[in-house]
């Protein structure tokens, strides 16, 4: 038995992760931290919420003070908590900064200082920048962010690296490619057109939509993570990705198709400053080294998840008009 600390646990990625490690390992303790922002959802973990070996607490880790008293017999940290949308990074670049350089150095300090066992820092694929249209990320790629966003993100990278190489402090980075799956917040591409397509309303798309993305299943994400708890190695960085590379018109036109809803909803948009033209990962070394290989296809997950949003209409519909941020409380120490 382990105990484990999960921040951004309220999110998207975060609490699929929690509900996976939940759901292979219920006898270890999980403390999910989340400021509860606006991507943070406390429905996505609801479920969970008086059983034994899971708790809430609503924080910040920019809280020094809180996250000392957090680490306190913590294991392993799965660090999740991250400013993540683009869009919003171009309109106000030093959230991401304060959220994503400044409280991972908090949180990697307060981890240190309590002899955490493990650091799973959660990173993206978009640290890398743009890739022409061959070839894919490896772990050996230089890092060239292209918005404030990623930017931030290879910020922490960076001194997630440096507290290994100074401190021996035994973390661990990974860098996905784009998820999608059940619970998440519907201001990325896949979310976004199913419920406005369920809505019958016209669907944005930057640019020509050609621009190109690796897919990945959230619950194939959630076992590459375990992977790297159970047998990654310190210092070490792992690319995760689903080797679904899709244009974001063809993922389009595919969900419509599922949907039984005309192409004529798609609405083309000025382009996104800055906007990535492809992303690729080569996942080679977590498949060699660790022994993961993703259980979905492209095909499999996006049928999982659109018979999630189905199935769960009032969901979204708490989203839509913001109830779900009405329910703040939990323990706070």
């Amino acid at each position: 038995m382990q105990s484990l600390l999960v921040t951004g646990g309220m999110g998207f990625i975060g609490s699929n992760f929690i509900h996976y490690w939940k759901k292979h390992h219920p006898e270890d303790h999980v403390i999910n931290v989340d400021l509860l922002t606006y991507a943070g959802n406390r429905d996505n973990t609801r479920m969970l919420e008086g059983q034994g070996g899971y708790r809430f607490v609503h924080g910040d880790i920019g809280d020094a003070t809180l996250m000392k008293k957090l680490m306190r017999g913590v294991d392993v940290v799965v660090h999740f908590a991250a400013e993540s949308h683009v869009d919003r990074s171009i309109h106000d670049p030093g959230s991401f900064v304060k959220t994503n350089v400044v409280g991972t150095q908090i949180l990697l300090e307060a981890a240190r200082q309590a002899g955490v066992k493990k650091f799973i820092h959660i990173s993206t694929d978009e640290v890398y920048g743009s890739l022409g249209a061959e070839g894919a990320f490896s772990e050996e790629t230089p890092i060239a962010p292209n918005s404030p966003y990623s930017a931030s993100k290879a910020g922490s990278d960076l001194l997630v690296r440096a507290y290994y190489e100074t401190y021996g402090f035994p973390a661990i980075i990974t860098r996905c490619s784009n998820n999608y799956g059940p619970r998440q917040f519907p201001e990325k591409l896949i979310p976004l057109l199913i419920t406005r397509a369920l809505r019958n309303e016209t669907i944005p798309l930057y640019g020509d939509g050609l621009n190109v993305r690796d897919w990945l299943y959230v619950d194939d994400h959630c076992s590459a993570i375990a992977c790297v708890i159970a047998s990654g190695v310190p210092g070490e960085v792992y690319n995760v990705g689903g080797q679904n590379e899709r244009t974001n018109l063809e993922v389009v036109q595919r969900i419509l198709k599922l949907l039984g809803k005309p192409e004529s909803l798609i609405h083309y948009v000025t382009d996104r400053l800055g906007h990535d033209r492809r992303y690729a990962i080569n996942s080679s070394k977590i498949r060699r080294d660790l022994g993961w290989t993703p259980a979905y296809s492209f095909e499999s997950g996006l049928q999982k998840t659109l018979n999630w949003y189905l199935e769960e209409s009032e969901w979204y519909a708490r989203i839509a008009d913001g109830s779900y941020r009405e329910d703040k409380e939990a323990d706070p120490t």
